[in-house]
């Protein structure tokens, strides 16, 4: 049953205003919140919910529905409504536009139709009441296949003054005549992306959603729901498919969480997250999409994976690092993805950038991401004023790429949220009347035509749209439903505008993903690449932080700029925790009580994997008064610290500026995460120094003295000393070795710090016994005291 059918029969079953129904017997409805505008001449509103033969035929009757509403300031007498008689046929789409575009009653409208009328008796200000009209075809005075205008106005006890009017359109269909049209549509299934980087730390890594609002989408009366179920009644239908809506769903066919809120950049737990309700919604909604696609002659094309919006990136962001290969990889993801969860070939290639409007810019970051059909409003590339007649979509635009133009006035009719009878009656029935017109325009030319509804298709938008398209193709109906690959290699028209425009709308520029937005989004790569490096698993990463940064530039964020931002900044915060949770504790002060002794670092991993790849470097300020050994390999498992052990060696006294650094190691090594620093106190190395310089001062009198002596022994025996520099005799270098040595011991005994037991290698983990519990307060605070 279609729309006006349903409206018909329930305006029947509960109203009791027909063509001789008497006034008074409904009583008021309660007033509305808002009428549309009207004016003292014209105080009545009136529209028409429905008409019960969309197409009229041969002795045909038509039903018109509707509402009367007095919008004025004073009660209308006597109110009635009555039909007019079309005044002639409208043969051009420009005649239809004409008619679309009046407000007042003229002449034009035709003339009023005698024994046509439903009495509604006194309207109060703010008074409304439901009307029904019947006419056969005959009495209308249709004899000629074509479009007419069909009006409903409402008089009062004046009959020659009429208070308000509405219009539609009737195509009047007797017999076929020329080529259908052919007509393909596109029947997105899109949704905001749910799926976070976050996934729980169990071994199966179960997904996590930002929130659980899929579920009442997916549900039979939620609108992902319905657009299955109406989708799979429409034939040869070009269903335009986001693949992460496919992996959200598939995932919430298992077990899930979801975020609680303001826990968007936090590490998935139980304490943080609850369990996902939509577990059956999904498993029922993916099988009925699975059907619905591989029936009555669908296309499914795969869009880049999360839907990447193209426009913002061409304007704002394609010159960022890593941009390219970001869209590439998408486009590849998309068609896999598909294909997997749908289990039917998919076509891929396909852009379709925001509202289908198209620059220049626009065109080259699609063909980056590989598409050869780009789907564009026409608006973006308008006909000449000149062309008599509705070209074929499809043409090319340079750089082996194909623009399916999609029609902009039966684009528009679809493209918001048509919510109300009203609304989905005046949009089905002009939908009817151009496409008729389009036929009758070149009846032996066949055309090949695109319907682009809105990307974010409402139930009540689609119903219309599928009402519409039945009726136009019905038994000798003027319109071939047909797919979009069809369309898109149709000859293209020689006189078709085949020009992509250089500038873009200015009023879509301020929902657009901003610069600085888009290059926080590829800088998450940076990070990423670094903290990959490290991790001993880092696919259980890599997936989901990957996936995040493109579902972080989705063009669905266009219309929800406030939660766009929630998820980016998620997605950054959940990065900086994971890479700040390998770390150098902060520290204070130390005192080093000597010239030789350990330091004592520890490296932190809070992270659930184990990682490597790490060194721990730790430096001086000055190395010519505070030394530390060469660097420590760091390989630290899940949720544990170690201590490293650095030897120190210092020449002087006083305070001394250190800092502990981890470094990746391979070829391209780089600091990871932040420096720690802190101050090292040297507090005994004075005394030791002073008692070395005494020593060596000793050593350098008695080898004078000893010189002094043996020459003048030499010379009273009347020897002569050739070489003043030669070597020492053995028994000479022994009795000298023998005073050096005591002099360095003496040296050594007051100025070096004596060996500490179970000493450690350069940079070496501690592996001593359990710290005291003072110890432990000490490193907890970073205040440590080194062993010596």
């Amino acid at each position: 049953m279609g729309r006006a059918a349903r409206r018909l029969a329930a305006v029947l079953a509960g109203s009791t205003v027909l063509l001789s129904a008497a006034p008074y017997a409904t009583a008021a409805a309660p007033a509305r919140t808002a009428f549309p505008a009207a004016s003292p001449d014209y105080p009545a509103t009136v529209q028409i919910d429905s008409v019960s033969a969309p197409v009229a035929g041969d002795n045909a009757t038509v039903t018109v529905t509707g509402r009367v509403t007095n919008a004025g300031s004073s009660t209308v007498k006597a109110a009635h409504v009555v039909l007019r008689s079309p005044k002639e046929e409208l043969t051009t789409r420009s005649a239809i536009n004409l008619v679309a575009g009046r407000t007042n009653p003229t002449s034009k409208d035709g003339t009023v139709l005698p024994g046509h009328k439903a009495d509604l008796g006194d309207l109060a200000p703010g008074q409304s009441r439901p009307y029904v009209l019947q006419v056969s075809t005959s009495d209308l005075g249709l004899r000629t296949a074509g479009v007419y205008e069909l009006a409903v106005d409402v008089r009062d006890t004046d009959e020659d003054r009429p208070l308000g009017i509405a219009r539609t359109f009737l195509p009047y269909n007797t017999a076929p005549s020329g080529k259908q049209t052919r007509i393909a549509t596109l029947w997105p299934i899109t949704h905001a992306p749910e799926l976070v980087a976050q996934t729980m730390p169990d071994d199966d890594q179960m997904p996590v959603l930002r929130d659980d609002s899929l579920t009442t989408e997916l549900a039979p009366n939620g609108r992902l729901g319905k657009l299955v179920s109406i989708g799979q009644t429409l034939p040869n239908l070009t269903w335009v498919i986001d693949p992460d809506l496919l992996d959200t769903v598939y995932a919430m066919t298992k077990p899930y969480r979801v975020q609680k809120p303001g826990t968007g950049g936090e590490s998935a737990k139980a304490e943080n997250t609850v369990a996902g309700t939509g577990q059956n919604a999904a498993t029922a909604w993916l099988a009925q999409l699975r059907t619905a696609v591989a029936a009555n002659g669908s296309q499914v094309v795969a869009l880049p994976y999360a839907d990447p919006d193209l426009a913002s990136i061409a304007h704002n962001g394609s010159g960022l690092a890593g941009m390219d290969t970001a869209l590439r990889k998408a486009s590849t993801a998309g068609k896999v993805t598909a294909e997997g969860r749908l289990s039917v070939d998919v076509s891929s290639g396909v852009a379709w950038p925001y509202q289908g409007r198209l620059d220049q810019q626009t065109a080259g970051v699609a063909r980056t991401t590989g598409a050869d059909l780009v789907l564009v409003n026409g608006s973006s590339m308008p006909e000449s004023r000149s062309l008599a007649y509705t070209p074929n979509a499809a043409r090319p635009i340079g750089n082996g790429q194909t623009a399916v133009v999609a029609d902009p006035v039966l684009s528009s009719l679809f493209s918001g949220d048509l919510d109300s009878d009203q609304a989905q009656s005046l949009a089905e029935q002009r939908f009817l009347a151009e496409t008729m017109t389009i036929t009758q325009q070149r009846p032996d030319d066949q055309r090949s035509l695109l319907v682009m509804p809105s990307r974010t298709l409402t139930v009540g938008t689609a119903e219309a749209l599928a009402d519409a398209l039945h009726a136009a193709a019905q038994p000798n109906g003027w319109v071939a439903p047909t797919r979009l690959d069809a369309v898109a290699t149709a000859p293209a028209d020689p006189d078709a505008n085949g020009s992509v425009p250089g500038d873009y709308p200015g009023d879509l520029r301020g929902s657009e993903l901003s610069p600085a937005a888009l290059s926080s989004v590829m800088g998450v790569q940076t990070g990423l690449d670094q903290l990959l490096q490290i991790l001993t698993q880092p696919q259980r990463v890599r997936g989901p932080f990957n996936a995040a940064m493109v579902r972080s530039m989705s063009t669905e964020w266009r219309d929800h700029a406030e939660s766009s931002a929630a998820y980016r900044d998620g997605v950054q915060s959940y990065l900086v925790n994971l890479t700040t949770a390998v770390k150098v504790p902060a520290k204070s002060a130390i005192t080093l009580p000597g010239d030789n002794a350990i330091l004592l670092i520890s490296v932190k991993n809070d992270l659930n994997q184990a990682v490597g790849n790490l060194e721990l470097r730790v430096t001086s300020s000055q190395v010519n008064r505070l030394n530390v050994g060469q660097p420590a390999t760091v390989v630290l498992d899940g949720t544990t610290s170690r201590t490293f052990r650095f030897p120190a060696e210092a020449q002087v006294n006083g305070p001394v500026q250190m800092t502990a650094q981890l470094w990746t190691t391979g070829p391209n090594a780089q600091p990871y995460g932040k420096a720690v620093s802190f101050t090292v106190e040297v507090t005994s190395v004075a005394s030791g120094v002073m008692y070395v310089i005494g020593g060596g001062v000793v050593l350098m009198a008695l080898a004078g003295v000893r010189f002094y002596l043996q020459r003048k022994k030499r010379s009273a025996a009347g020897e002569v000393d050739l070489d003043p520099e030669r070597l020492l005799e053995p028994e000479e270098a022994e009795a000298e070795g023998e005073t050096a040595a005591g002099g360095e011991t003496g040296g050594k005994a007051a100025g070096e710090a004596p060996a500490e037991a179970g000493r450690k290698g350069p940079g070496e983990a501690s592996d001593s016994t359990p710290e005291s519990a003072a110890d432990a307060r000490d490193r907890a605070t970073g205040d440590e005291k080194v062993g010596h």
